[in-house]
């Protein structure tokens, strides 16, 4: 594994979220700590199963560090064992429910885990893996006609704290990139990572008594990074099998939910539910979101009509720079993403590695005390990530691009691989797309290049419509086209039923790009 040197923020000393859960547990005994559907674990309650998972995996002969997989929605018995995994040692790996089977069997493959914990709704994305590799399996929600059983492992197992020592820099998750084909990437954190992160509770309200409603899975790090420090504040987790715009509200409803972290597309969804205003969100204090840029209009739409604040964090599930944008206070910048969080150093730079001119687009770097440990036995990859200033210190790329304007935030312009390069132009489909989520009738937009004989590539419009539009693609792209400029302007608009989303909201645009780059047969 590559090593480098993280910022100074990432202290050492610090307690693990090992240990400040342990501490949370015995303080506050009678207290919730979890609900999910019908099931409601006090502090007790939960710290004692997270002991019985612990000691389970240790008697089946579980080392220090090893990768521990998991594949299932979200449920009382995947936060058990997170948590559980963690407190004995090993290394939380939680598995993509959207991968391909191959690309599970991949991951899997890739990680070396020699124990999965399955849920029946993926019973059959499993199949190719559990054939292909020699993987004990644990049968979370159904009866196994063979193997263990997630109950009976649990109930086998004592309830006494195992208490194994944990280093910051031992592992605490391994993470794969969002990808449907191929094998993703494994991004590995340690626990020097996930305790600098544990800065937030405090600051966050995260220790006052917080419940956090949490409806994106929990292998996706936007999730971890609010489920983790409410748990370590000793504060109630809600987490969601399954999202719905509708049942979130009537959960933040009912329960009182205080804290909540949402992707773009889940405040877009909540906020379109008809009576939406009908429902009593008064104890809602704090808002996240992440995963993808929120647009403006929707930022807007959300300060107006959710009670408490609404912070926009940016930043990858590597780590590196982190911007945040606290919307509440700053209305006039609706529009960036903020300003780098404190710890945090961001750089834009060129193809060349250079620094931009102040103004100019570049590509994003960044450093912070949360970075990654390196992927995961691929140190050709790590390397390649990291770019360093001329002290020698590391940044991380992006991958994005943008520019900082003259008060210093952030404004993103793409991801790099998606800018359309057109008769030797760049063009930043991110900017195309405000111009036709700009339309009234428009609801969705993608843009992509195009294979084009004259340029190369051109830029291609798919758009979904709101219900009752009447006009057609082309006075769409001729709208569009109106204001946008002579060398950006969309060569076709297509009307799609829906756009493709990943279980985090963002837009596949691989996959709307692969039927325009198949190669056509000789």
């Amino acid at each position: 594994m590559i090593e480098f040197e993280r910022p100074s923020g990432a202290d050492h000393t610090r307690a693990t979220v090992v240990d400040l859960v342990r501490a949370a547990a015995r303080d506050k005994p009678a207290a919730e700590a979890l609900v999910c559907g019908a099931a409601r674990l006090s502090w007790a309650q939960f710290d004692a199963r997270i002991n019985r998972v612990a000691n389970a995996l240790l008697a089946g002969g579980m080392q220090k560090g090893e990768p521990v997989a998991i594949l299932s929605p979200n449920s009382a018995a995947y936060a058990e064992l997170f948590m559980g995994i963690l407190r004995a040692g090993g290394c939380v790996t939680p598995l993509s429910t959207m991968a391909s089977p191959a690309a599970l069997a991949g991951m899997l493959a890739d990680c070396g885990a020699r124990l999965l914990f399955l849920a029946e709704a993926y019973r059959e994305l499993a199949e190719q893996a559990i054939a292909a590799l020699p993987l004990r399996v644990v049968a979370l929600d159904f009866e196994p006609a063979e193997g263990d059983d997630y109950e009976a492992l649990l109930a086998a197992a004592p309830d006494h704290d195992p208490l194994i020592p944990i280093d910051m820099t031992d592992r605490f998750n391994l993470i794969y990139s969002s990808g449907t084909t191929g094998t993703p990437k494994g991004i590995l954190h340690d626990h020097g990572l996930r305790a600098a992160q544990m800065d937030r509770i405090a600051l966050s309200g995260y220790d006052r008594d917080a419940r956090t409603l949490l409806s994106t899975p929990l292998y996706s790090n936007t999730t971890i990074v609010s489920f983790l420090p409410t748990l370590a504040g000793g504060s109630t987790v809600h987490l969601m099998a399954k999202f719905d715009a509708r049942r979130w509200l009537q959960i933040a409803e009912a329960e009182r939910i205080t804290h909540t972290m949402l992707v773009p597309v889940q405040y877009k969804r909540i906020l379109d539910v008809e009576d939406f205003d009908d429902f009593d969100l008064s104890a809602l204090r704090f808002k996240w979101s992440t995963s993808a840029p929120l647009r403006a209009d929707v930022k807007r739409d959300a300060l107006a009509r959710f009670p408490g604040t609404l912070t926009e964090l940016y930043g990858l599930t590597e780590g590196g720079g982190i911007t945040m944008l606290a919307a509440h206070e700053h209305p006039d910048k609706l529009h960036t993403v903020g300003q780098p969080a404190p710890g945090s150093e961001i750089r834009l730079i060129d193809d060349q590695g250079r620094e931009v001119a102040p103004g100019e687009v570049g590509e994003i770097v960044g450093r912070s005390p949360t970075m990654m440990a390196g992927y995961f036995g691929r140190d050709d990859l790590t390397e390649d990530y990291l770019w360093r200033d001329d002290q020698g210190r590391v940044f991380f790329r992006s991958g994005d691009m943008g520019r900082f304007d003259e008060d210093g935030f952030l404004i993103l312009s793409d991801r790099k691989k998606d800018m359309i390069i057109s008769g030797g132009l760049n063009i930043f489909a991110d900017d195309l797309e405000r111009v036709l989520l700009d339309d009234p009738d428009v609801v969705d937009a993608a843009v992509i290049g195009v294979p084009s004989e004259q340029w190369g590539e051109t830029p291609l419009g798919l758009v979904v419509l709101r219900a009752g539009a009447a006009r057609g693609a082309d006075e769409i792209r001729a709208r569009a086209n109106e204001v946008l400029g002579k060398s950006q302007r969309l060569s076709v608009v297509e009307i799609r039923g829906a756009l493709p989303r990943s279980s985090i909201g963002k837009i596949l645009k691989r996959d709307l790009r692969a039927p325009y780059w198949v190669r056509q047969p000789a």
